[in-house]
């Protein structure tokens, strides 16, 4: 028997590649932007490490901006940080 192949994504703001299910989307459907954690969102997606640090990254380097390619507002940065630290505990 083969063993089945694990889907990998890349950080937007670490740039690691690692299983997708380690790593959150954030998704772009119409003007929302939300993090889907189910990842089956209708929408445009870009997958961020699970890591606090890491989203302050994504925040710094304005990764959202470059995988949407539009604008982003900083309170976006915010909720999705609020959202997938409130995740954790």
């Amino acid at each position: 028997m083969t063993e089945k192949k694990v889907p990998m994504r890349t950080c937007i703001a670490c740039r690691e590649c690692k299983p997708k299910r380690e790593l959150v989307r954030i998704v772009k459907s119409g003007d929302n932007i939300f993090v889907d954690f189910t990842g089956k969102a209708n929408g445009r997606g870009a997958y961020v490490c699970n890591d606090a640090n890491c989203i302050a990254k994504l925040k710094k380097q304005k990764g959202l901006n470059r995988a949407f390619s539009c604008q982003v507002e900083d309170s976006v940065y915010d909720a999705v940080l609020e959202a997938i630290v409130g995740k954790k505990d």
